[in-house]
């Protein structure tokens, strides 16, 4: 009897096992080229959903409400306003408006504490800005800049000075010069300092944050670019 049992628990073991091998193999026979040409076409598949979806949903929303630039201008005076209040600063805000052009200076004693460090904090303020007159008032095409103490045309006139005693020394040494990381804001102001000189190309090298602007003697490869 003992015989017999393991017998049929032997052929038992044997025959269930076998039947789903044959399946499995089976499977791993054919889907397995399926998969493979479905690795090969998903590929495409996620990058047209990372890059092609987004655009198709921004470009809606730049066109979607057209707002008076003034209208703009007021929410970002009001808002810097009352950051001024918050932070114990007496100050002041001016704002001009040319098309939808807004320019928004912020003046007045200890104002300074804005800008830090090569203006990283000035840029920090102004997306804030740009961020809380978009929540108020919805998106719309205006170009909102936000100053502070004039610090940008003081950086406009430091920086250009520099790029041009840069730009003599390389056509003094005939070597090409590579200037500190910069934001995007200080190299374009060294490429438009240096756009007109004769003998002198720029372009700009690196990934942000590191992108750097490289000052060289002109050749038919050199360009120009931020």
């Amino acid at each position: 009897m003992f015989g017999r049992t393991r017998g049929e628990a032997r052929v038992r073991a044997r025959v269930r096992p076998t039947s789903p091998r044959a399946k499995a193999d089976r499977r791993d026979r054919g889907p397995k080229r399926e998969k493979r040409q479905g690795e090969a076409k998903r590929g495409p598949r996620k990058e047209r959903s990372t890059e092609r979806a987004p655009r198709a949903e921004r470009e809606p929303k730049t066109n979607a409400i057209p707002i008076d630039p003034t209208t703009v201008s007021a929410a970002a005076t009001t808002f810097l306003e009352g950051l001024l209040v918050a932070s114990n600063i007496r100050g002041s805000v001016s704002a001009t408006v040319s098309g939808e052009d807004i320019d928004i200076n912020v003046d007045g004693d200890g104002v300074s504490m804005y800008v830090g460090a090569k203006g990283a904090t000035l840029m920090a303020l102004q997306d804030l800005t740009r961020v809380v007159s978009q929540r108020r008032l919805g998106d719309h095409e205006t170009h909102l800049r936000v100053d502070v103490a004039q610090y940008r045309e003081k950086r406009r006139e430091a920086l250009g000075r520099f790029a041009v005693k840069v730009a003599n020394d390389v056509l003094s040494t005939g070597q090409p010069r590579v200037l500190e990381p910069m934001n995007s804001a200080d190299r374009k102001i060294v490429h438009d300092a240096l756009v007109d000189m004769d003998g002198i190309a720029t372009r700009s090298q690196g990934q942000d944050p590191h992108r750097r602007v490289v000052v060289a003697l002109a050749d038919g490869d050199s360009s120009t670019a931020e």
